[in-house]
């Protein structure tokens, strides 16, 4: 049996046409969704989680705290919280809040995709198949960090956190719009 996961096939208006799987819908360029979490912690800290070795995309680099597919007969909400607690074992009721919505793009690999901010005060206990290291940063830390060192991010990373800026404060990480 095929364990594969299955997604929803979307059309440029973001509504569900049919379903694939992971390989058929990367292999063949098709239109599906994605989300992506800021974690942030009361501190006004953002957790950045360095990518796996094994991953397909971006081994090794840092990215946003948690991102994943939405799988077939899932809404964004519910991946966006799926992921918080797969990807970083964060349970129970969290303040989680839509920041924008990203159309397909190259830079989203035809991907719809929604970014979140997380707001909350769990330390995240990262999967290990997914996740090879985690930590803790201000926005001045980050700053400093990407103009320092670029190739330690992820591409989509590095083109998410300026527009994640202009929805996030960039002292304290709360929301402004």
């Amino acid at each position: 049996m095929n364990n594969e996961e299955l997604f929803d096939v979307v059309n440029h208006e973001d509504r569900v046409v049919g379903q694939a799987a992971r390989s058929d819908v990367h292999a063949k360029g098709l239109l599906h969704r994605a989300v992506h979490v800021f974690l942030i912690n009361p501190h006004g800290q953002l957790y950045l989680q360095r990518r796996s070795l094994g991953k397909d995309s971006a081994p090794g680099k840092w990215t946003t705290s948690c991102s994943g597919h939405v799988d077939a007969g899932e809404d964004y909400d519910f991946a966006a919280r799926r992921e918080l607690s797969e990807e970083l074992g964060l349970k129970g009721d969290r303040n989680l809040q839509k920041l924008f919505a990203l159309p397909p793009s190259l830079m989203t690999g035809n991907e719809f995709v929604w970014v979140y901010a997380c707001f909350s005060d769990q330390q995240p206990v990262p999967d290990p198949i997914e996740i090879m290291d985690g930590t803790w940063v201000s926005s001045s830390e980050l700053e400093r960090w990407i103009q320092s060192s670029p190739e330690d991010f992820a591409g989509s990373f590095l083109w998410l956190w300026p527009l994640a800026q202009c929805a996030l404060h960039p002292h304290r990480f709360q929301p402004t719009c």
